[in-house]
C-alpha cells in the first residue's frame, strides 16, 4: 500500500472520526507519517482515497461520509485483487513517483545553478549515493543534499530526510540545502550536516517510522522557524557562504 493510503488509515484510526482530506493530509504531515515530495499533497490524498473507493467499492479501507470527507470502512469485505485493480494502483504509485521525481530533480538544478553563480564547480551526481550534488571551490570538496518543498495548506514547508542517507553522510563537508519553492521567489535554507544533527538532538527534527527524519519550515512575522518559534533559522536563510 502506498504512503498516502497508509497514512490516511493511521490518522483516521488515531482521530476516530471522519475527516476532510485536507485535514487528513495536515495531520499526517504534522505527525511525520506522510513522506512525500508532492507539490500538492492534499490533492494527491483526495485522488488516492477516491480512486481506492471507486475501484474496490466494499473492499476499500475507506468510505465517503460527505463531500471530500472520509472515514474508515467499518464493513470492509475481503476482495480479490483483480488485474484491473493491480494495474490502477500501479499507475497511481508511478504517478506519485514521477511527480516527486520531477520536483526533486528541478530542485537539484536550481541549487546547482546557485552554486555555479557563486564560483563553485558544481554538478549533479549521476548515481544516487545519498548526495545530490558535488561542489568544489578553492580545492575543497563539498557534498550537497537537496530537499525541495512547496508550502502546504497549513503554511509550512515539509521535508523528509532518510535515516540511512543521513547517517552515511553525516560529515563536516556535507550540507543540506532546503529549497522553499514559491511562485514568487525561491528561498534556500543552507544547513551544515552538524546543524541538522544538533536539531535532531534538540527535538526540532523528528525521527519517524524508524526510517528517517521529518522537519517542517515556516515563516511567521518575517522570521523563519524550524518546527516552532523556539528554533529561529534566520542565520541559515540564503547563507551560501556557510559552504566553506
Amino acid at each position: 500500500m502506498n504512503t498516502f493510503k497508509q497514512s490516511a488509515i493511521e490518522i483516521l484510526k488515531k482521530e476516530g472520526k471522519p475527516l476532510h482530506y485536507v485535514e487528513i493530509t495536515r495531520l499526517a504531515m504534522k505527525y511525520g507519517i506522510l513522506e512525500t515530495e508532492s507539490a500538492y499533497p492534499e490533492k494527491t490524498m483526495n485522488s488516492q482515497l477516491t480512486v481506492d473507493i471507486k475501484i474496490k467499492k466494499e473492499g476499500s479501507d475507506f468510505i465517503k461520509t460527505s463531500t471530500s470527507t472520509f472515514a474508515l470502512n467499518p464493513h470492509k469485505k475481503e476482495i480479490k485483487q483483480t488485474p484491473k485493480i493491480i494495474e490502477i494502483e500501479k499507475e497511481q504509485d508511478e504517478r506519485i513517483k514521477i511527480e516527486s521525481g520531477f520536483i526533486a530533480k528541478g530542485g537539484e538544478h536550481l541549487v546547482c545553478s546557485e552554486l555555479l553563480f557563486r564560483g563553485f564547480n558544481a554538478s549533479i551526481m549521476s548515481v544516487d549515493i545519498g548526495i545530490d550534488l558535488s561542489a568544489i571551490k578553492d580545492n575543497n570538496f563539498f557534498g550537497i543534499q537537496v530537499k525541495t518543498a512547496r508550502k502546504n495548506s497549513i503554511g509550512t514547508y515539509p521535508f523528509y530526510i532518510p535515516r540511512i542517507s543521513f547517517e552515511r553522510n553525516n560529515k563536516g563537508n556535507i550540507f543540506y540545502v532546503l529549497l522553499l519553492k514559491d511562485d514568487e521567489q525561491n528561498r534556500y535554507l543552507v544547513l551544515p550536516s552538524n546543524e541538522v544533527e544538533k536539531k535532531i538532538k534538540e527535538g526540532a527534527i523528528y525521527y519517524v517510522n524508524k526510517k528517517g527524519y521529518s522537519l517542517s519550515v515556516k515563516f511567521r512575522d518575517g522570521k523563519i522557524y524550524l518546527g516552532n518559534k523556539d528554533y529561529d533559522m534566520g542565520n541559515f536563510l540564503n547563507k551560501w557562504d556557510l559552504i566553506k
